[in-house]
């Protein structure tokens, strides 16, 4: 009777196997966030402070309104 040899990983192949996924996952979700940046713009909204208006609820203001 011939005894089968154990089968043993080829941790190398499961290594690369592994970061290939993850260097996947990476360019994945950056293409997705580039996607989303572009294709979600949002609308005009209404500022509530002009140019040299003072008081408010916030000092700040949009720099260049794209309406």
């Amino acid at each position: 009777m011939t005894s089968a040899a154990p089968a043993r990983a080829n941790w190398r192949l499961i290594s690369l196997a592994i970061v290939a996924a993850g260097v996947l996952l990476f360019v994945g979700a950056n293409a997705h966030l580039v996607y989303v940046a572009f294709a979600s713009q949002p609308a005009c909204v209404p500022h509530l402070k002009a140019a040299g208006e003072k008081g408010g609820a916030t000092p700040y203001r949009a720099a260049d309104s794209a309406c």
